[in-house]
């Protein structure tokens, strides 16, 4: 989760909603990504997102059934959809987006029996940190409007 951190640092020095996400298989690293919406005008550049099809690039493979993903906030609903289409194994977050939350806060798509594959969860990670370095992005800035 601290490389999590650090990669949502690199977001909020990016004037980028600070989340940061990270791909590990077998206690190894093999992505990392932090939210680019703004840098790259595009609307599902989530850091999840990033970091899930940086890991399938790396691995050459679109299931990434053994990977546990770290992110500092709780994925959205895209995200999540994502999560569950990629078969990762467990997410792993920080804080909770009571606002937008697809995992537990509004949604629980991750843990849906609906859905052809379900998400082991675990919450509350660094979550202090996690949810400190939000509320300082968007303390500054709504300074700055």
């Amino acid at each position: 989760m601290r490389e999590a951190l650090e990669e949502a640092k690199k977001a909020f020095n990016k004037g980028e909603i600070p989340v940061g996400a990270v791909v590990v298989i077998n206690d190894k690293i093999i992505a990392k990504a932090h939210n680019q919406k703004e840098t790259t005008f595009d609307p599902t550049a989530h850091a999840e997102i990033l970091a899930l099809r940086q890991a399938s690039q790396t691995l050459g493979a679109w299931r990434l059934k053994d990977a546990v993903l770290y992110v500092t906030k709780e994925p959205c609903v895209m995200c999540a959809g994502a999560i569950v289409n990629a078969r990762i194994k467990r997410v792993v977050f920080g804080c909770e987006d009571p606002k937008g939350g697809g995992v537990v806060s509004l949604y629980g798509i991750l843990q849906d029996s609906r859905l052809n594959h379900q998400v082991e969860i675990k919450k509350g990670i660094l979550e202090r940190e996690c949810r400190d370095i939000l509320k300082e992005f968007f303390k500054e800035l709504r300074k700055d409007q």
